[in-house]
């Protein structure tokens, strides 16, 4: 315990954290067993809090365990009427009068909304995406929230997998930065701030390498997969000082996470030395049972409670079952205690305690909640995430004056599907749309026609989401349309529930008729810009192949219209980066740039018509789109790679610089991107990693020398019995504008 005695009085003065620590074992110490347990159970909403009692059913039972004290947080009570009453119950009608913390899945934005956390990633501006989860974090505090389910810090390769819309992408580098980014923009510099909130890493661990990309699916990846991809973005969040972890839904190892005593005590609480709690995620610990791994709900309590799992989101089985447990002595009480100091530790540094109404100020409420300085900072947000993948003939951008523009697609027009899936706080129907935002351009003949709807109705649910696969009836109004266009600007792509949980999808092309649609518009104009709109990479390998400029532009939330808009006619240039690889198709997957070499990586170049090696026999082995691909209206030439010296000793700082020049006609940024390979390790490492970017900005002619530095952090890796090792040998260093970057210099490491 931190103290400072003043020999002058002998008073000891502690410091916050050992006051909180005192206040919790002091509160425990007066706690029932049943009261402990209570602080472990989380229910969802269940009924309005602001009209009548419930009195019957399974709700009466849990408003009693609300009144009892047996309730420890809820989730999906918002607003700040609604929080107060449910809190008022909790403190001033149980015995301890415990506050209870509120959750809620605030994924990117709670009302005002920025881009899905996807896009957010193609921005790589950490201050920006900081600054998104700030705004995040004043709205949903501002309605009596103090706890988010984000960030998802999940690693995949899996683009059929629906919640790649709520990572950071494929590369653990780039996801370790974006968690930390996330983590203080939510939780800030004072927790107890009103307009902050506790975060909460998800899902512990490897969810994203669910099997074929399916929701809900089992893992089966080695240490070395787990240690070096999937764990690092876990592991930077803890380092940031994250509040929660979220248990994932999948198994590793043959033992589901929900139970799993070798990430959640020994990596995560022991290894790590984590002193937040960790949360089920909905209802996975009744789940133990339904995967074979429990025999009843009282095992999968014990496997759940013993594994580290603190507490229990909508299972209602350690409510049921932790107390008998532990008078049978199978469970001993010390358990119970570990997580439920975790527990009121964070509701320490909350400020609950000091005031369990600090978050139902109504005002402040009106006053925070879809503000313009929120509505400026999402609009920021989504130009940053927008990426230029192609741009033939510099088609792009439009001409601001004396153009005839067909602006054809149903998505063009839409006001739902940009916010995207996970805004279950948001009001439908409230993003600008792409239509919109190019009718403040006034100097060009716009003409707009659907062409064809993307889905039968619009709902919440995928399975109540029928996509239309017949209907061409609009086509030829908006082939005609195009005829007479001097440019097409053709917006396809997912709808906004297409992504996110429960949204796994075998094919990613463009849903329905959409292609048929840009094929029909291409035989009458090809002069295309192609607007994607999606929460996941797609196949478009017709596209690429025919349409001349392409625009990836992601769902991106209230603003989604103005953004891209302001990117067409070339206000804003674009400067987004891919976080994930695009295949030629589907059969490619999984694809990503950080794979291994295999041992026959290319054909015998003596013999050229072997067939004896790695690669398929339909389709090349590149991608459609790299890891870190991303065009600008200007052009950015590298040269003069410069390490100091050729040969470091292991204790020793690389320094590693790079002149990179705007050769174009505008301003741009540019995101520099740094990669090693170690050429011979203990274990096989892959063809390139990530270990460094700078986004920097260049006027016309400019030229700036970019600095990095390399350390034993950068140059090291995770054996097979997860321990992070150094090795000497040789590296070789690329740096440039994408992961297919060839500039490149080798050093030895003594």
């Amino acid at each position: 315990m931190a103290c400072t005695d003043n020999p002058n009085n002998n008073i000891t003065t502690y410091s916050e954290a050992d006051l909180i620590n005192k206040k919790v074992d002091s509160l425990i110490k007066i706690m029932t067993l049943k009261e402990k347990i209570g602080q472990m159970n989380q229910y969802n909403g269940f009924w309005d809090v602001t009209g009548p009692v419930p009195d019957e059913g399974d709700a009466e039972k849990k408003y009693e365990h609300l009144k009892n004290g047996l309730v420890g947080s809820m989730l999906s009570v918002r607003g700040t009427k609604a929080v107060r009453a449910v809190q008022k119950i909790a403190v001033e009608e149980s015995r301890l009068g415990i506050p209870l913390i509120i959750g809620f899945d605030v994924i990117h934005g709670y009302k005002t909304l920025s881009p899905i956390p996807l896009a957010e990633a193609a921005s790589w501006d950490l201050e920006a995406i900081e600054k998104s989860a700030q705004v995040a974090a004043a709205e949903a505090s501002a309605v009596g929230i103090n706890w988010t389910f984000a960030p998802m810090v999940d690693i995949s390769r899996d683009p059929r997998w629906g919640r790649v819309m709520e990572g950071a992408g494929e590369d653990p580098f780039l996801g370790s930065k974006i968690a930390v980014a996330r983590v203080k923009g939510f939780q800030g510099d004072d927790l107890s701030a009103v307009n902050t909130i506790a975060a909460c890493a998800k899902h512990f661990a490897a969810y994203g390498f669910s099997e074929a990309g399916k929701e809900y699916n089992t893992v089966d990846i080695g240490s070395s997969t787990l240690h070096n991809v999937a764990l690092p973005p876990f592991k930077a969040a803890v380092d940031a000082g994250v509040k929660t972890l979220m248990n994932a839904f999948n198994e590793y190892d043959g033992v589901p996470s929900t139970g799993n005593e070798y990430l959640l005590r020994d990596i995560l609480k022991d290894e790590w030395n984590f002193k937040g709690f960790v949360i089920s995620d909905w209802a996975s610990i009744k789940e133990l049972v339904v995967w074979g791994y429990a025999k009843d709900k009282k095992d999968a309590a014990k496997m759940a409670v013993l594994a580290g799992s603190d507490m229990d989101m909508e299972s209602h089985i350690y409510i049921s079952e932790l107390e008998q447990l532990v008078k049978d002595g199978i469970i001993e009480e010390s358990i119970i205690d570990d997580a439920v100091s975790r527990i009121l530790t964070v509701k320490f540094e909350l400020g609950l305690f000091d005031d369990p109404y600090r978050y139902c100020d109504e005002t402040r409420e009106k006053e925070v909640v879809n503000s313009q300085k929120h509505m400026d900072a999402v609009l920021d947000m989504a130009k940053k995430s927008i990426v230029l993948l192609k741009n033939e003939n510099d088609l792009l951008p439009l001409k601001k004056e004396g153009q005839n523009i067909a602006l054809i697609g149903a998505l063009a027009n839409e006001k739902n599907s940009p916010l995207g899936s996970w805004r279950i706080a948001s009001k439908d129907n409230t993003a600008i749309s792409v239509l919109e935002g190019m009718q403040n351009y006034k100097g060009n003949n716009l003409v707009y026609k659907k062409g064809a709807d993307v889905s039968v109705g619009d709902t919440q649910f995928v399975n109540e989401l029928t996509i239309n696969t017949t209907d061409k009836s609009e086509f030829k109004d908006a082939i005609n349309a195009a005829k007479k266009a001097d440019v097409v600007v053709m917006v396809l792509g997912e709808h906004g529930f297409q992504s996110g949980e429960a949204r796994s999808r075998t094919d990613i092309n463009l849903p329905g008729v959409q292609q048929d649609l840009l094929e029909e518009v291409y035989k009458v104009n090809k002069n295309i810009v192609l607007v994607l709109n999606n929460g996941r990479p797609l196949s478009i390998n017709w596209a690429d192949n025919h349409i001349p400029a392409i625009l990836e532009t992601w769902q991106l939330g209230t603003q989604a219209g103005h953004a891209v808009a302001q990117v067409l006619y070339g206000d804003y240039n674009p400067s987004g980066k891919l976080p994930m690889t695009f295949p030629r198709n589907v059969g490619q997957i999984p694809i990503y740039y950080n794979h291994k070499n295999t041992g026959r990586p290319v054909s015998d170049t003596n013999n050229p018509n072997l067939v004896f090696w790695s690669h398929y026999s339909d389709v090349e082995n590149t991608p459609l789109y790299p890891f870190g691909h991303g065009l600008s209206y200007t052009s950015f030439k590298y040269e003069n790679l410069v390490l100091e010296k050729t040969v470091f000793g292991m204790d020793e700082n690389i320094h590693v610089s790079v002149d990179v020049s705007n050769t174009g006609k505008v301003t741009g940024k540019e995101v520099v991107q740094l990669y090693i390979r170690d050429l011979v390790a203990s274990t096989t490492r892959p063809v390139k990693e990530l270990k460094g970017f700078e986004l920097i900005e260049l006027q016309t002619g400019e030229t700036k020398t970019v600095k990095f530095v390399l350390n034993k952090a950068s140059l090291g890796f995770y054996n097979n019995q997860g321990r992070f090792i150094i090795e000497s040998g040789e590296f070789e260093i690329f740096i440039g504008g994408s992961s297919y970057t060839t500039l490149n210099s080798r050093f030895e490491l003594k």
